[in-house]
């Protein structure tokens, strides 16, 4: 495996993983009261609750994208 090849994959898991993230924010962002209405099937929360776990979740993806994988593309960008 060369050093090329772990760059291109990083760069593309990053590509992709922050398509994933816009996704989960533009579906949430609009159609809220839908997936509110959803998940109130199975959990009982309230909107304040729901968004704050929302935001929560949207966080945590964020900065795995940034440490597992731009991180380490721009290291090895920078390295070789």
């Amino acid at each position: 495996m060369t050093l090329e090849l772990i760059r291109s994959t990083l760069g593309w898991c990053t590509v992709i993983n922050m398509g994933l993230f816009l996704w989960w924010f533009l579906f949430f962002t609009l159609a809220h009261d839908w997936v509110y209405r959803f998940h109130g099937r199975w959990f009982r929360l309230s909107v304040e609750r729901f968004d704050a776990t929302h935001y929560l979740g949207m966080a945590i993806y964020k900065l795995a994208i940034f440490l597992f994988n731009l991180v380490p593309w721009l290291a090895l960008h920078i390295v070789v």
